[in-house]
């Protein structure tokens, strides 16, 4: 994939996952700056997801710990463990959050 197509497809990522946390109504504030998308608990903590254009992944930090995903052609893969993006996000940020949400 190019420079381009990469930058596209994650800021369709970003965009998806803002939409979601939207539609959820839960209280988790966000913010992207310069293709970092930094999500806030009400506990203080963060969950951070940024491209690496280097390496064509998409990186997310979590209390739980770092995460490397991707493009296998149809979905975002986990790097280690084949794990689909969004559905660990939904974890994550449940976990993180104390409630369900559903990014997918």
């Amino acid at each position: 994939m190019t420079e381009t197509e990469f930058n596209q497809q994650v800021d369709a990522v970003l965009m998806k996952i803002e939409a979601a946390l939207d539609a959820s109504g839960a209280d988790i504030d966000y913010e992207t700056t310069a293709g970092i998308l930094t999500l806030e608990f009400a506990d203080g903590s963060k969950i951070i997801i940024n491209r690496q254009g280097a390496t064509q992944e998409i990186w997310v930090a979590t209390k739980s710990g770092g995460f490397h995903y991707r493009w296998d052609g149809v979905a975002w893969r986990n790097t280690r463990d084949g794990s689909e993006l969004f559905a660990a996000l939904s974890g994550f940020i449940g976990r993180q959050a104390g409630i369900g949400i559903s990014l997918g």
